[in-house]
């Protein structure tokens, strides 16, 4: 008789549960934070804010409109900003 094979179900990885609106403190967090993050994507917005994909990018937008962080360099597939640095007078 055949030995039946014991395949290995292989990794299973958790399912991320990113917000997909911004309440209030979320908001206030990321006006107060983000101006101080050195590397600014949407890759990072998510990781630390635990938002999705397309509210972080409207977030980038708006703080990018509002001045709290300029852009590096903006691709179709990969927007690059860091943040707005007071000019001294």
């Amino acid at each position: 008789m055949a030995v039946k094979k014991k395949w290995s179900k292989g990794k299973v990885k958790d399912k991320a549960n990113n917000a997909i609106m911004l309440d209030k403190n979320q908001y206030d967090k990321l006006f107060k934070e983000v101006g101080s993050y050195r590397f600014v994507s949407v890759s990072v917005l998510v990781d630390r804010l635990k938002i999705n994909g397309s509210l972080a990018r409207r977030a980038l937008v708006e703080l990018a409109e509002k001045g709290i962080i300029k852009e590096v360099e903006l691709s179709h597939s990969q927007k690059i900003y860091t943040r707005a640095l007071e000019t001294e007078a």
